[in-house]
């Protein structure tokens, strides 16, 4: 199998990532809400994503110039290019504003319209989750796997949208996973929630509304260590997909007829 990334693509994410994180590790130890500007009437943004955003932008445009990067705050930059840099700079905003540790920074490689590449670093637990395609996960150097767990038994998490029709589709399917299930749960950290199913802490993440810079590298994580990734009607994920669901790919059958 040909690798489409190189070892200077790795070292250059992971640079990336890691100087954010030392960065916004030291805005979140004095952080204070009232900073904080709604962009929309329920999504938040705050200078520490603006902060971290430039970093992670600087450190890979000087790297490789000719790539496009597609990040949150500012939108899709560069040239067009067969590789496109995926960036959520805080993913779990709300949490870091509240001084909830689970947040993290999400960066992600995409070589035409295929993830290869992707880093999902909690800086507050000092967890690096690494996937390249092909070759695995990582969580601190060492190889990471799904959970066996079927579903009596698993912990399911959930996230959602802003449109008001992705949040109740999400309450109702909390209330069914609760009501009958072991636990669900809703971290507030796409990125840690992928990392977590990848990792077999939990046994999945499902999200009607979700974008490609909360959940690319996730994605790659979980496909990496065995899980399994589709949309929530049981197509393939790919990086135009409206939602997703990632499972352990135990029971992903009744995960996708849960969230109808």
């Amino acid at each position: 199998m040909k690798l489409m990334i190189n070892t200077k693509m790795i070292k250059t994410a992971s640079q990336a990532a890691l100087t954010a994180g030392r960065e916004l590790l030291a805005v979140y130890e004095k952080f204070d809400r009232s900073g904080v500007k709604f962009k929309t009437p329920r999504e938040i943004v705050t200078k520490a994503d603006l902060l971290s955003e430039r970093i992670i932008k600087k450190i890979i445009k000087a790297n490789f110039p000719d790539h496009q990067i597609l990040s949150e705050e500012s939108g899709l930059s560069g040239k067009a290019s067969p590789y496109l840099w995926i960036v959520d700079p805080i993913d779990g905003t709300t949490n870091f504003s509240m001084h909830n540790p689970l947040w993290s920074i999400s960066i992600a490689l995409s070589y035409k319209g295929e993830i290869q590449l992707g880093i999902v670093l909690v800086p507050i637990l000092g967890e690096v989750f690494v996937a390249v395609k092909g070759l695995g996960a990582y969580l601190n150097g060492q190889k990471i796997q799904v959970s066996e767990k079927r579903i009596k038994e698993a912990i399911n998490t959930f996230c959602h949208g802003s449109d008001l029709k992705d949040i109740k589709r999400a309450i109702r399917y909390y209330e069914k996973q609760k009501l009958h299930n072991f636990d669900c749960r809703q971290l507030g950290s796409t990125a840690v929630e992928l990392a977590y199913v990848a990792a077999g802490r939990v046994e999945s993440i499902g999200i009607p509304g979700a974008r490609v810079w909360d959940v690319a590298a996730g994605v790659l994580l979980v496909s990496e260590s065995k899980g399994k990734v589709t949309d929530l009607t049981g197509e393939k994920w790919n990086i135009k997909s409206r939602d997703i669901l990632a499972s352990n790919g135990r029971d992903h059958s009744k995960l996708i007829n849960a969230w109808k």
